[in-house]
């Protein structure tokens, strides 16, 4: 060991003695309620003879209907010559159809009560809506002209093309977003997980054409599902969905080829995206994780919480209450379909950059190699348990997080059991999940900002350091 990766090993040890204090709470506060975890909707599945998938959630009560359509086929998807087109795809699929405008569309939308929204990602594309009750049929005739018909009128996609760009330029000014990008490349190299956003001289190249060759290719319903969330009768609303989707024909040729699952760990190096001027250094350090398909996932999930993931964390109350370096760090496992993703983030002053990564190195570091308190881990299965009930609430979030399932491989029962499986997760299992993802020998780390400053303030972690074009 050189004597740069001692120094940096004292650093790393030196903070032992600095480590956070726990505050007690005040003596006379009621105890925990009751966890509230979600109350998993009852899901109907089928599958018509197109092969379209279709769940069903009946909720009585409030007379509105939420609709997801989510289509497998991604960012990881793209030409390698047309990156990130699906974004574009995703901008203009709602600006047209065969025998509906885009004014059209809105304004029926409108009269049912709703409107329409269309996202990309890595792995599928996702079209949405929100109707009345009463106007159901509006809303699955829209979707399905949408899905079947899209025309991709040129002068529309013109339009869309400038707004892209000028939304990626607004993009390319966060540091957050260059690291996030680099992040990608570093983390899946050629993979197809690397493409985080399109690029400008994608934008440029794509035509209206392209996008009617990429919508014929992937939009087809043997790779879609349609999930339905409100106020109905499920056997009314399947009838409906075949009323509509039954004339959705898969075209000629295999669908896409399943992407595959990275394996090769990232380089633990340090790779600097250069931002002249900048006043704070963007830091992100990245690791391949669990998926949520792998039996480790939950245990994952509290082993991050307890890291970096929930605002009482270890990692915010080190560098953010009790050092004052960043105001807002965090960390967060992402899952994909083929692979999962452990990712930090700080922006750090300059004149802490050094500093900010050894706290975060060493809080990586006390995560696998010592077990968390009792009270750690009630505190992060509460946070996640909770969060989840919270943030399902909402009949469009259940129809988007019922998809996203879908998409993965899992079974629609999936919504219901997480949280079951996060009260549950043993120490044992927290503390070996630890110890796999998250030593800090394992992270890339990328750092955005003045490069003689990222470079004077890491050399002493001994770490081949790399400029990024």
């Amino acid at each position: 060991m050189n004597s740069l990766k001692v120094f940096a090993l004292f650093l790393s040890l030196a903070s032992v003695t600095a480590a956070q204090k726990e505050v007690p709470l005040p003596k006379d506060l009621p105890p925990y309620a009751a966890e509230q975890p979600l109350r998993a909707p009852a899901v109907q599945s089928s599958k018509l003879a197109n092969g379209l998938t279709v769940w069903l959630v009946s909720q009585r009560g409030l007379p509105k209907v939420a609709f997801a359509v989510a289509v497998r086929g991604g960012f990881a998807a793209d030409p390698a010559d047309r990156p990130g087109i699906t974004e574009l795809l995703t901008k203009t699929i709602d600006q047209g159809t065969t025998s509906r405008t885009a004014k059209q569309i809105s304004q029926e939308l409108q009269a049912a009560g709703g409107d329409l929204s269309a996202e990309s990602s890595k792995d599928f594309m996702q079209v949405s809506t929100a109707v009345l009750s009463s106007k159901v049929n509006v809303g699955l005739t829209i979707l399905s002209d949408i899905l079947q018909n899209a025309s991709f009128p040129d002068a529309e996609v013109a339009l869309a093309k400038r707004n892209l760009a000028d939304s990626l330029r607004e993009r390319e000014s966060q540091p957050s977003f260059l690291a996030a990008r680099v992040m990608g490349k570093v983390l899946f190299g050629e993979h197809p997980y690397h493409v985080t956003a399109p690029t400008q001289e994608s934008i440029a190249a794509s035509t209206a054409t392209d996008l009617r060759n990429t919508y014929a290719l992937r939009v087809r319903p043997d790779q879609a599902v349609l999930v339905a969330v409100g106020d109905f009768d499920n056997d009314t609303m399947l009838g409906l969905a075949k009323t509509q989707f039954s004339g959705w024909r898969p075209p000629g040729g295999a669908a896409l080829p399943s992407t595959p699952r990275p394996t090769l760990p990232p380089q633990h190096a340090v790779f600097v995206v250069v931002r002249p001027g900048s006043v704070q250094t963007t830091l992100q350090l990245g690791t391949l994780g669990p998926m949520r398909s792998d039996p480790d996932f939950e245990a994952a999930e509290v082993a991050n919480a307890i890291y970096g993931g929930t605002f009482s964390s270890r990692l915010v109350s080190n560098i953010r209450e009790d050092k004052g370096y960043t105001y807002s760090p965090g960390a967060s496992l992402r899952t994909y379909r083929q692979a999962g993703v452990l990712i930090t983030r700080a922006d750090v002053r300059n004149e802490v950059t050094a500093a900010s990564l050894n706290e975060i190195t060493y809080e990586l570091n006390r995560l696998a190699t010592t077990t968390p308190s009792d009270e750690e881990l009630t505190k992060a299965k509460r946070f996640l348990v909770g969060t989840e009930a919270i943030s399902l609430q909402a009949r469009s979030a259940v129809a988007a997080e019922l998809a996203k399932i879908w998409v993965d491989g899992l079974p629609a029962d999936e919504i219901g059991i997480y949280s079951q499986r996060i009260a549950a997760t043993p120490t044992a299992e927290v503390d070996a999940a630890a110890r796999k993802y998250f030593p800090a020998w394992r992270s890339a780390i990328v750092a955005v900002g003045e490069e003689k400053v990222v470079r004077d303030a890491l050399a002493p972690f001994g770490l081949p350091i790399q400029t990024m074009p």
